[in-house]
């Protein structure tokens, strides 16, 4: 009996399959546009995680530039006045006709490590703002000057204003009198 049964599906199912066959025509165009599709839907998922890598990249950058807006920093005025005043008068001047004779003028302060990084790292460069605990201050050279008691107003010497307290013509001037104005105002 198995045998029967077994006969009498095998000849139910090849009787159930019958075969169909369809003609149909696609265009070549279609088939372009569906591919352009898929390539654009493709493009586009690429440009969005590009966009969001860049911007988590960004935000990443930012944040750490406003954490660690200084990693190097060191402060030692008073090395660099005991520098200047070691230094012969000749390489002083020399100094000078580089354009950095105002260095000349920063007396020699010892601050501590720890108040000049939390100054540096609470100071907004863009802005020129220290923000404290307090509120944001605007900071100027004048008020730099007054806190660490260096010149920073633009008026270097007493001594120069009593000589050039009037406008001068720098051609004008004797060779003595430019070096004493290069010396004090460069």
């Amino acid at each position: 009996m198995a045998d029967s049964s077994t006969s009498s599906t095998s000849q139910n199912d090849s009787k159930t399959r019958q075969r169909f066959h369809f003609r149909a025509k696609i265009e070549v165009q279609n088939i372009q546009v569906v591919a352009n599709l898929r390539n654009l839907h493709q493009n586009t998922i690429k440009l969005s995680i590009n966009n969001l890598k860049r911007k988590q990249s960004n935000n990443t950058q930012e944040k750490m530039a406003a954490r660690n807006q200084t990693k190097d920093l060191k402060c030692a005025t008073h090395l660099l006045s005991d520098k200047f005043r070691n230094m012969t008068e000749e390489k002083k001047a020399i100094v000078r006709d580089l354009g950095f004779g105002g260095l000349m003028h920063i007396p020699p302060l010892r601050v501590d490590h720890q108040l000049l990084r939390e100054l540096a790292n609470n100071f907004k460069l863009g802005e020129n703002r220290l923000k404290t605990g307090y509120g944001t201050f605007q900071i100027t050279p004048k008020t730099i000057g007054h806190a660490l008691g260096i010149n920073a107003t633009g008026n270097y010497l007493k001594i120069t204003e009593d000589l050039f307290s009037e406008k001068v013509e720098y051609k004008k001037l004797s060779d003595d009198d430019k070096i004493i104005f290069r010396r004090t105002y460069q």
